[in-house]
């Protein structure tokens, strides 16, 4: 059965946020939160796979596929300001209560809507959207950190590296045995949008901004003891940006939390869209009727 997605926009505190939407308006809402440096677009094979049963809702974060691009000036770029933006878009929408999927820097945007609102989240869906320190692959983290610290033209040029074309395909290829799964409309996708001019800038403005969700780390884990919220980690066990170790430190302060690691790399959901969704169906079928 197909299922109609929707392309829409709103306006959010003057920014206009562009989203994908799809399923009975009725239904238990679903939010995707994209990673870093994709889009909604992401989400292109998952939102119709979970559209007969819920109410799915994937928005570009500002700065990123169809949102708007406001300047360094006009927005602070932080994750805290995305976080507030897909609140606003949320709210904007009528969704109270909800579950969410995060990838990458979907998690910190994600884990500040929970902590900032636990009564409203009913599951999360973590697919390498890291929360402890565990994840974090030093190989490729290393220098992000350290450009954070002390931005300059010491520590800038690795970093800037990430927004090349062969940074683009790596992370969608990485980890995973079959690259020929892997459509090279992804990565050739977010590589057009990386590429807008100005928009170097806005993703170097993240990057500084990144060691702020280590530091909220606490706060989250602190949510995570005192709710209990359903999680499933579905994990690239080949991922080379959040290794394996971050999915299954969940376990830590939910005991409940189901995990499973997947032949996949960062971007699992290009090589292993079914087996994510079967997960995904299985998990938010038993804890969405508690």
């Amino acid at each position: 059965m197909t299922f109609t997605v929707h392309h829409r926009s709103a306006t959010v505190d003057g920014l206009e946020v562009f989203y994908r939407e799809a399923g009975p308006s009725e239904a238990p809402a679903v939010v995707l939160l994209h990673g870093f440096p994709a889009s909604s677009h992401m989400f292109r094979h998952l939102i119709p796979a979970l559209a007969d049963r819920y109410h799915v809702i994937a928005p570009d974060h500002i700065g990123f596929g169809c949102s708007a691009m406001p300047t360094l000036d006009d927005f602070a770029y932080t994750f805290e300001a995305l976080s507030e933006v897909t609140a606003g878009l949320l709210e904007r929408l009528g969704v109270g209560r909800f579950a969410m999927y995060v990838q990458d820097y979907g998690a910190p945007i994600g884990w500040r809507l929970a902590v900032r609102s636990p009564e409203k989240v009913t599951a999360i869906v973590t697919q390498s959207g890291n929360g402890y320190t565990e994840g974090f692959v030093r190989s490729f983290w290393d220098g992000l950190f350290a450009y954070a610290a002390a931005p300059g033209p010491d520590t800038e040029p690795a970093v800037r590296a990430a927004l090349t074309l062969d940074a683009t395909r790596w992370q969608y290829c990485n980890g995973v045995p079959d690259p020929s799964l892997v459509s090279p409309d992804t990565w050739t996708h977010d590589q057009a949008l990386l590429d807008r001019s100005g928009n170097d800038v806005i993703q170097l403005k993240l990057f500084r901004d990144y060691p702020a969700n280590v530091d909220f780390y606490p706060r989250l884990h602190e949510y995570f003891r005192a709710s209990q919220v359903p999680l499933l980690a579905v994990w690239g066990a080949g991922d080379e940006i959040f290794g394996p170790d971050g999915a299954r430190a969940f376990q830590r302060d939910l005991p409940e939390a189901e995990v499973h690691l997947l032949d996949s790399g960062h971007f699992a959901l290009e090589s292993h869209l079914d087996t994510i969704s079967g997960y995904m169906r299985g998990f938010l079928g038993r804890v969405l009727t508690r």
